[in-house]
This record gives C-alpha cells, structure tokens and sequence, in this order.
C-alpha cells in the first residue's frame, strides 16, 4: 500500500492526533479547516469534541504498547502525527512512531526533557548563558530545608518532573516551603516527578508565554498570550493548570520580543542543537519581564493549555500546513497568518478542583453559549453519559473561547456565553483578561 507523502504539497495527509483534553480539541477544530487534510484520527473520542471531528483509533494509547499505534499508522496510511501533551513526549512517543513516510509535530524524547527534567533545562541554560532565575536541585529533604533556612530572598520551589502544572509553590514562609518540600520527597504527592526539587530565587516582573515553532534550524514566533495559573480572582490560591488566558499580551512590546528572540529563543535552539537535538515542535518559554530583561521561568515542549485555544482562535492561515512544514524542516519558506482582533479564554472548572475535582454533572447550555457572537466552546474535561448526556470527567471542564475587534470585546462576549453554562460547583475565574481589557 502506498502511502501519499505528507512532504509533497499536492498530497492529502491523514493526521493522528493524540491527546484528549481542550488543547487538542482547540488543535483539531483548526486542523479540520485545511483542505489538505485527508483523514483525522483521534486517541479520545471519549472527548465529546474530538468524537465529532475524527475517527477514534481504537487501539490502546500507552507507551509500554507504543507498537500498536505504529501498527495503526501503517495501516491507516497516517503521514503526520501530531502530539498535543507534554507526557506522550516526555515518553518518547515521538521516536517511536516516526517513520519514513510519516512526520511527527513534537520533539524527541531527549528535546522534550526541556519540560519534563528541569534541572537539565537549568543546566542548559546554564551552559548557553540563556538569563534565568539562579536555584539549585536537591533530591535530599534536610539539605533542601537547610538551603531554605540559609536564604534571605524569596524563593520558588518546583518539583522537577511533570506535575501537570501543580508542582510549583511561591511559599509564604519557610514552614510552607519546608512542608512542600517534605510533600515531594518524602510524601512522594508528585510520584517520580518530584523525586528532585529545584529552589529558585524569586523573580520579580510581570509573566507572559511567548510560543513558538521550531523545525530544527528556523524559528516562527507565534501570537503573543498571558495565562492566569492561579484558582481564584487576583491570583490568589493554588496553582492550577490554568483558568484562562487572552491574546496578545500587552506586556510585550516589539523591543522586548527582539530581545527575547536573540537572548533566549536563539541559543536555546542553538544549545540544543550543539546537544545532538534537532528540536522539532512547539517551544514555548514562559518568561518574567524583570527590571533586567526576560528571563526564563520554565520552557514546556508542547501547546501551552488554555494558551493554545485563545492563540488558534486569532489563526486566519492553514495550521495543518504550518504544522507540516515544522515537521519537515521547512518552516523558513512558511508564513502564519493571525487576525489581528483579541481574543479571551475562560476555564471552567469543576468542584474540588484542582486537588479533589468532582466528576459526572450534567453540564447545560453548551449550545446557547455557542451561540454567542464570536464564541466557540471546547471541551477539555467531558464526556457522554449512559443517557447522551455531556457530564463533567475532569478537573478543568469546557473552554469559552471568544474573538472580537477588542479585548474589551472578547472578553465581554466570553463572559456572556460562559453565563449560559451551569453544572453543579462550576468553579470560574471573573478577572480573565481584565489587564488586556483596562489596555483599550
């Protein structure tokens, strides 16, 4: 059987997607629009908004029976496979199923350690002199409480492997942070991940999340966003993996995004290079605009989750093309297109979350709120019941995605649609975006 060829521009190209949650259902709605697309494949169809675009797999998704997935690829003549979470990475999903005839959007095993082994990302910048906050790793308790004990300043502890976003305190006192520490290496709340802590000073500024496209060699920096990682209004409370996000971001002007490019996005590519990593993917730096310049907070290998849905809803040109041609080494010859109007993300959040969050509510006016001018809902934590109905199945439940000529506007309309959904202890941020907005 011939395989069309996902290098060829003539040629369809039938697209497995692996990931379940808002992210990849943000990815597929954009990727559906390009008339190059052949066949769309899913690993969660369980996802009431990714069984409606692509055709479900229907094997099993996990590393440990990563052959079967390459087996359905060869059969279903799949050229382009496009990983949406940082753990599929992490694990080397990427090594194992690129082929010949098959390209994959997403690092290696190795590239991914960016985001899923921070104290390597430290190192690396390190050696490459790339600004980032000075910290130290330890996998011992006593020497991590004594370091904390030892320092004047505020400090950040992180657990260093994957945590799903919640692996990070800004403590308040050193009882918090000692308990912290104690919860990763001795509790072992985090598992593997947080065998190791990374302490960092404290760094001061405003945050922003500066993504881009890396095809080994060229970079195309996206869209701007600004996440808000905090459970409740004003930043307050626990980390989370995200309440909402809007885009651009005013914090960045054109200067400053010169500056970024050449201090941080640059060598980073260029030291990962000198490493033996042809990095091929989304990178994206989360940085903080400190008195002396950006300075790198953390780097995730993937689409970050909620910035992707508000950065895909300002696309005007092909992400299946953009995607094919990181993949291929030819993001130089490409160009990306984004409308130049705002747009806002809401999270909404189910009860308990993100600690204990509580599943299988009915969730009601889906619809109306997609009716909204300028609104499109994604579903990121749900799935359908025994009765046809869409219940909760996850901490962060749908995403309210709105566009419009202002981010007054956005912001406005997202609001508005987000008031026609309910479900029991519906948790929702009311400040998303009110900085972009106070900006117009």
């Amino acid at each position: 059987m011939t395989v069309p060829d996902p290098r060829q521009a003539s040629d369809a190209v039938d697209v497995l997607l692996i990931g379940g949650g808002g992210r990849e259902h943000a990815i597929a709605r954009a990727i559906r629009r390009s008339p190059r697309l052949g066949r769309l494949h899913v690993t969660h169809p369980s996802n009431p908004g990714l069984s409606e675009i692509g055709q479900p797999v229907g094997v099993p998704v996990s590393r440990s029976e990563i052959y079967r997935l390459r087996q359905y690829c060869d059969q279903h003549r799949v050229g382009l496979v496009v990983i949406g979470p940082e753990d599929p990475l992490a694990e080397g999903y990427t090594d194992e199923l690129a082929a010949d005839n098959r390209l994959v959007f997403g690092p290696t095993q190795a590239g991914a350690r960016i985001e899923s082994d921070k104290a390597w990302c430290k190192q690396l910048l390190r050696t490459a002199s790339i600004p980032t906050a000075e910290g130290r790793t330890f996998d011992s308790y006593e020497a991590a409480v004594a370091y904390l004990e030892s320092r004047e300043h505020p400090h950040v502890i992180k657990a260093t492997g994957l945590a799903a976003g919640k692996g990070v305190l800004v403590p308040e006192s050193l009882d918090e942070a000692a308990g912290f520490v104690h919860a990763c290496l001795i509790d072992g709340r985090f598992g593997d991940a947080g065998s190791r802590v990374l302490i960092e000073e404290k760094l001061e500024g405003p945050e922003v999340s500066v993504l881009a496209l890396v095809d080994g060699r060229s970079i195309y920096v996206l869209e701007t966003a600004q996440d808000h990682k905090r459970l409740l209004d004003g930043d307050r409370g626990p980390n989370t993996g995200g309440m909402g996000a809007f885009s651009p971001s005013a914090r960045i002007d054109e200067a400053t995004m010169a500056v970024v490019e050449r201090d941080i996005l640059v060598p980073t590519v260029d030291a990962l290079k000198r490493d033996g990593i042809p990095y091929r993917g989304v990178l994206y730096a989360g940085l903080m605009l400190t008195p002396a310049g950006p300075k790198v907070l953390e780097f995730n290998c993937r689409f970050g989750d909620p910035e992707c849905q508000a950065i895909l809803a300002r696309l005007e040109s092909d992400l299946l093309e953009a995607i094919l041609a990181t993949a291929n080494g030819m993001l130089a010859d490409h160009e990306v297109v984004f409308s130049p109007e705002p747009s806002c993300c809401l999270v909404l959040a189910t009860e308990g979350y993100p600690t204990a969050p509580r599943t299988g509510d009915v969730i009601t006016g889906i619809e109306e709120a997609s009716a909204v001018e300028g609104v499109h809902v994604i579903h990121a934590g749900t799935k359908t019941d025994e009765q046809g109905r869409t219940v909760t199945a996850g901490g962060r439940v749908l995403n309210v995605v709105a566009r419009a000529p202002t981010a007054a506007g956005a912001r406005d309309r997202a609001y508005q649609a987000a008031a026609k959904i309910a479900f029991p202890g519906m948790q929702l941020r009311q400040d998303i975006g009110s900085q972009a907005s106070a900006s117009v």
